[in-house]
């Protein structure tokens, strides 16, 4: 299902809302609230679906505790992992209402908000790993962050979330030409789609968590995503060969609601954006220290890790790119990125 979003002048939530899920908001409505003062000043409440042993949970407990010391007490953060305040979406459905503080997200699940977010999910708009971080650090990444203001959701900062690529059951991709009649398992993004299609694969939407069992029976031969992802998931019980690719780099990006920040004063401010640009440099030491043991691990599980020429990659994905050039706001997008240099 699509979501869909709504603007500040709207009155209708993000996505079309079940009485099951109505229920559940009402409830958590009454329950809880985005941020609260108590005596000893102001508590937000953060909200996200990965276990507490995942890279950014840890980063988010860091930001937390930096922020009560820069605040010196006066601003706290309540974390809360693993799905206890619902899936993605309702913890999104939240932070648009100002029952919830705080949520973490793929940029990809922004794309529904804000076109901008889209060029994220182009292959091959990052050189490298460098280049990724000096664009979502500067001016850009700003610019990105506070385009979904409209909808009522402000962004903190970004967080890796590797490098995609391409794993398969019974055979490695060397080259965009091993991809042609492979079904394999896309997220429900249309940029994602159409990035297979432009290497020759059949993209499958299908649910992360429905993902291994699709694998196992057969319904896709392959799926993309980065190696803590691959390896969490057991994936690699599956599938045989993970050809590294990185034809995406999708970060995560924390997420606020416009009706707490606007409520916060501005030094409130200052030390919650402070805590959470700290809290970037730990996630991506984090996040690179569980690419290395996760390749690690599933190797030893009887994974062959292939490292194709991305050449050829960049090449049949080049005219996706070019595809944008009637949209200018994503082309500019495009150009800005390509023009930002690393030493």
């Amino acid at each position: 299902m699509r979501w869909r979003s709504f603007k500040k002048s709207e009155v209708k939530l993000a996505f079309p809302m079940t009485i099951r899920t109505s229920l559940y908001l009402a409830m958590l409505i009454l329950a809880l609230t985005g941020c609260r003062i108590q005596q000893q000043g102001r508590v937000l409440k953060l909200a996200h679906g990965l276990d507490p042993s995942h890279p950014v949970h840890h980063a988010m407990e860091f930001m937390a505790d930096r922020c009560k010391e820069l605040s010196d007490g006066e601003l706290t953060i309540e974390i809360y992992p693993s799905g206890q305040l619902g899936s993605e979406q309702q913890c999104v459905e939240l932070v648009q209402i100002g029952s919830l503080a705080i949520t973490k997200v793929s940029s990809a699940v922004m794309e529904s908000f804000t076109e901008d977010f889209q060029v994220f999910g182009l292959p091959y708009i990052f050189r490298s790993r460098e280049h990724a971080f000096k664009v979502l650090d500067s001016e850009i990444g700003d610019d990105i962050l506070k385009s979904a203001e409209p909808y009522w959701i402000r962004g903190l900062c970004f967080y890796d979330a590797g490098r995609r690529s391409f794993y398969t059951i019974d055979q490695p991709i060397n080259h965009p030409d091993d991809l042609k009649g492979l079904k394999l398992r896309v997220m429900k993004s249309i940029t994602a789609m159409n990035m297979v299609k432009s290497l020759g694969g059949s993209p499958t939407p299908i649910s992360w968590g429905e993902l291994y069992t699709a694998l196992q029976s057969g319904v896709v031969d392959g799926a993309e995503n980065n190696p803590p992802s691959f390896y969490t998931s057991h994936h690699y019980e599956v599938c045989k060969f993970f050809s590294l690719n990185e034809h995406t780099s999708i970060p995560d990006v924390l997420i606020i609601s416009l009706k707490v920040w606007e409520k916060m004063s501005e030094q409130e401010r200052a030390w919650l954006q402070q805590a959470a640009d700290e809290s970037v440099q730990v996630e991506r030491e984090l996040w690179a220290e569980s690419e290395r043991k996760s390749l690690e691990i599933v190797q030893q599980e009887g994974v062959t890790v292939v490292y194709p020429d991305k050449d050829p990659f960049i090449r049949k994905v080049e005219p996706l790119l070019e595809s944008y050039r009637g949209n200018k706001k994503i082309y500019d997008l495009i150009n800005r990125i390509r023009a930002v240099e690393t030493d």
